[in-house]
This record gives structure tokens, sequence and C-alpha cells, in this order.
């Protein structure tokens, strides 16, 4: 293995040279997101082991009229979503706020430009009313300026469990980010998947399709192109795991052999010993009572929150506890 480069080119290639050369081996889970990785990561919503989007779509559906209400207040607000995506769900709630003429802009704010300009375009094709306004960055660069968008009311819209992805310190931090953003006047609205039967959450990371293990490996097909590497990644296995216990899925590339891979642009040779693994995700799962303590944690205390029908899923509306 080389010495550590005295400078990088990119925050990817940083992060990459990290985790590849940390014991245990880890990758993180942010760059899967690239144009392939956002289109593999739209099948596996649609998948039927992927129960997620549509619990989240059952409760936006069933409740959209009483979150429309519970959000609207007099001078109209902003809603700032962070990790917006394909906005497949998000657009539930904007045809509901469109239809009760309320006041308020759109500002959705995701890693991948590309996904927020076919977000854009699906947008202006299919609810033109929207006032748009596209932001790409990361949250934490993002959410340090959102307190300058505007003087009106914010309303931050976080879908999907995005907060699964990370550890409980990680997450109290990403809320304590999100809390010291928002006045007194201010909401946050964040999905939660919720602890289950393990092999229901099983299945949906280890789909009978592929899809999830496609979706992860393209980790090594980007580190492939973009730093000139040479992973196959034929020569590693998809590997997940749930923890009842702790509420913790995780994901991990298993190497199938003792192999080396050259990582040309960084003049690093990483050697992997026949079963070493990569951790690629984690989905962190919930109850009420571990969502209660990291919002105490925060900052933050729950308003109220609404459950889809198999009761495997909830949103809950946060404010800034005073």
């Amino acid at each position: 293995m080389k010495t550590t480069p005295t400078t990088f080119q990119s925050a990817f290639e940083e992060d990459v040279y990290k985790g590849l050369t940390s014991f245990p081996k880890y990758l993180l889970s942010k760059y899967i997101y690239d144009e392939k990785g956002d289109k593999l990561f739209q099948q596996i919503m649609a998948m039927p082991e992927y129960y997620l989007t549509n619990c989240e779509l059952n409760i936006l559906d069933k409740h959209k009229s009483a979150i429309a209400e519970i959000i609207n207040k007099k001078g109209g607000f902003d809603l700032i979503e962070l990790g917006a995506g394909d906005g497949k769900k998000t657009k539930v709630l904007l045809k509901e706020l469109v239809e009760k003429e309320y006041n308020f802009n759109y500002l959705p704010i995701d890693i991948s430009q590309n996904v927020l300009e076919e977000l854009e375009n699906s947008l202006k094709n299919e609810i033109p009313e929207v006032n748009v306004k596209i932001q790409q960055g990361t949250y934490f660069k993002t959410l340090e300026n959102l307190a300058d968008y505007s003087n009106r009311r914010k309303v931050i819209l976080v879908l999907g469990s995005n907060i699964g992805n990370l550890l409980h310190e990680n997450a109290i931090e990403f809320l304590r980010n999100i809390q010291e953003a928002m006045s007194a006047e201010d909401m946050l609205f964040m999905g939660f998947d919720q602890k289950k039967d393990p092999q229901k959450i099983l299945d949906a990371y280890n789909d009978a399709a592929g899809i999830t293990e496609a979706f992860n490996k393209n980790l090594l097909t980007r580190i492939n192109r973009e730093l000139d590497a040479n992973f196959n990644p034929d020569n590693f296995t998809h590997w997940e795991t749930y923890d009842p216990e702790s509420g913790t899925a995780k994901s991990f590339l298993v190497s199938k052999e003792n192999q080396k891979v050259a990582i040309n642009k960084m003049d690093l040779e990483v050697s992997f010993d026949a079963w070493e693994s990569i951790h690629t995700e984690i989905s962190q799962k919930y109850d009420d009572a571990v969502v209660e303590w990291l919002a105490k944690e925060a900052g933050l205390e729950i308003q109220t929150s609404f459950q889809d029908n198999n009761e495997y899923y909830k949103n809950y509306i946060f404010r800034k506890k005073i």
C-alpha cells in the first residue's frame, strides 16, 4: 500500500482513500448516487420488497389535507426538501398545497444535479403552478445556508427515512444542525422507518432481482471510472444483515478471494483477503422511544406523527424546543 497522498483532487478521492485504507474497510453510501446509481435507486423504490416508498406514499395520500393544514400559516412558507430525489412522494403534498392555493416556494436539495434537473422538468409538466428553485449540494453544506434563504417560515422536509443512513450519534448531529437553522415558527417533517419483522427488513435490502446488489456495486464501478481503478465487481458478493436489538441494517460487499486492486489516480494498491468486507450502507430502524430521544438530544420536540395502514413507517412533525 502506498503512502498517503499529500493532496486529494476531490472529496470523493479523499473519502475513498480513507475508507479503503481503514480497518475494517468502508465506503460512503452517498457516492453510490451518480447518474447510474440514481436510476438504480428509482428501480429499488419500485421493487415489491421495498415497502418504504409505498408506506410513505400511503401516509401522504391518506393524511395530505391534515399535513397541509398543519404546515400552512398566514404569510406563506418555504418548503425545503433535503434529499429530494425524483419527488414522487413530494408531488402528492405539492398538489394538495396548490389545490388549497397556499403561498409557498419549493426548494428541493439533492447531491445529484441530474436528479434535480429531472425533478424540475417533471414539475413544470405535472404541477406548473409550483414555484421551484433547485439547490444542488450535500445536506450539511446546504444546511449552513438554510437560515438565509428568506425571512419566511421554513418547513423542512426529509422523506424516505434518509436519517436511517446515519448512526445515532451522527443522526443527532444532523437533527441539531437542522434545529439550529430553525426559528420557533419553523417545522421539520421527517420520515422514520419503524422496527418490524426482521425478515421483512432483510428482504427490502436483499431483493431477489439483485437490484440492491447492483446499486451497492455501483460504488466500485464509479471508483473504476473516476479514479482509474480495476475493481472486478464480480469478485465481490453483496451481503445484508439486520440486528433487531439495535434496529440496524447493514450492507456489505464481501471479497470472494484474495485479491489486489489498483487505484491508479491515487497511486494506491488495496489488498483484500478472501471474505474481507467493505461496509457500504447502514439503514437504521426506529420506534417512538428512540425518535423521541434523538429529538430531545437535538433540541427538538415531536408535535405529532402520521402512520401508514400497515404500521411499518411514520412521519413525524418536529418543532424547535424553546
